[in-house]
């Protein structure tokens, strides 16, 4: 697995909060994957994201069949091919082989029940085009959240294949792979257990589409440990991300590296740069280059700066689509 742009520290060498995710990852998903890997330079935005994905995808009785489906279906629509080849390997991995193959090839699956979750996950890239609200549960409409959060920074921070020269876009690989992960896919996890790794003193509500669910408290922590990046920018610079984000609705930009150029000329001088690696990470984190980067860390240098950027403009754009939601659709 290549970092796009810096290594993190070794698992084995984590300490203090990074460890216990790390221990929580081994004991209730596949261990400490690279994505988590490279949040651990905020060890904080790292615990929260793992909460929200575990309490939404691992845990609670919603069909985990129904998790994975969504999670790559969100993933295709979001162009995130590191965790589509991931999801349809888990996907195997809890037996549905079929299932796992039609989504591979961009189709609809046969069950309705499924075919309506493809939809309702893929227009969710533009939610005020389509009217997308949801009507599902908690862990599932999580589940989705959580990826639409993942998927841009995994784009942003790491190379696309999940394996070397794209092993895993073989369905004999899929397969074998999945049966390596059908033990861990399916062992059952109690709901909760990662809330403790979240910061006490974190007083942000939980929003109403969660109810009483641990999901909705991990929500509430991963926004607020990422919306901290937006301290990191001026007040222009992020009235600009979040009005782009609001008015584009998911848009695909046909040039991304253009487009932020053009979004971000009457920011102030100093702000351009993260203020563009910011669009970019809400519309098209693959876009960001190594120079934008290396512009960023004349003024940023640490990796956590980079993490905690990437972070904002992607909780922005997935704070964009639980705008959608309301209380009435719990």
């Amino acid at each position: 697995m290549t970092y796009r742009f810096f290594t993190p520290e070794p698992a084995k060498a984590a300490t203090g909060l990074t460890a216990e995710v790390y221990r929580q990852l081994r004991d209730d998903f596949l261990g400490p994957m690279p994505t988590f890997q490279a949040l651990s330079a905020v060890p904080e935005l790292q615990a929260a994201t793992w909460a929200l994905m575990r309490e939404a995808l691992l845990a609670g009785d919603a069909p985990r069949v129904d998790r994975e489906l969504v999670a790559s279906t969100v993933s295709r629509a979001n162009r995130c091919r590191f965790c589509v080849d991931a999801h349809l390997m888990l996907l195997h991995a809890l037996g549905e082989h079929e299932l796992a193959e039609v989504l591979a090839r961009g189709g609809t699956p046969a069950e309705p029940r499924h075919a309506e979750l493809v939809r309702w996950a893929e227009s969710s890239r533009s939610p005020k085009a389509t009217g997308w609200t949801s009507p599902y549960r908690p862990e599932v409409t999580g589940t989705l959240l959580a990826f639409h959060f993942i998927n841009r920074v995994v784009s942003a921070l790491l190379d696309p294949d999940l394996l070397p020269g794209g092993l895993q876009r073989s369905p004999l690989v899929r397969s074998v792979g999945g049966r390596l992960y059908a033990k861990a896919a399916r062992g059952p996890n109690e709901p909760g257990r990662s809330l403790p790794l979240l910061d006490t003193g974190m007083t942000t509500t939980p929003p109403d589409w969660a109810g009483d669910s641990p999901v909705g408290v991990a929500y509430a922590a991963l926004r607020h440990a990422a919306t901290q990046g937006g301290d990191l920018l001026g007040d222009v610079a992020r009235q600009t991300v979040t009005a782009t984000v609001r008015w584009e609705d998911g848009r695909f930009p046909a040039r991304p590296a253009d487009w932020a150029v053009d979004l971000v000329r009457d920011v102030p001088g100093a702000d351009r740069v993260g203020t563009r690696i910011a669009l970019l990470a809400a519309f098209a984190p693959s876009a960001i280059s190594l120079g934008d980067v290396a512009l960023w860390r004349l003024s940023h240098p640490a990796d956590a700066d980079l993490v905690q950027l990437v972070a904002y403009g992607a909780i922005t754009a997935t704070d964009h689509v639980t705008r959608a939601l309301s209380s009435a659709h719990l």
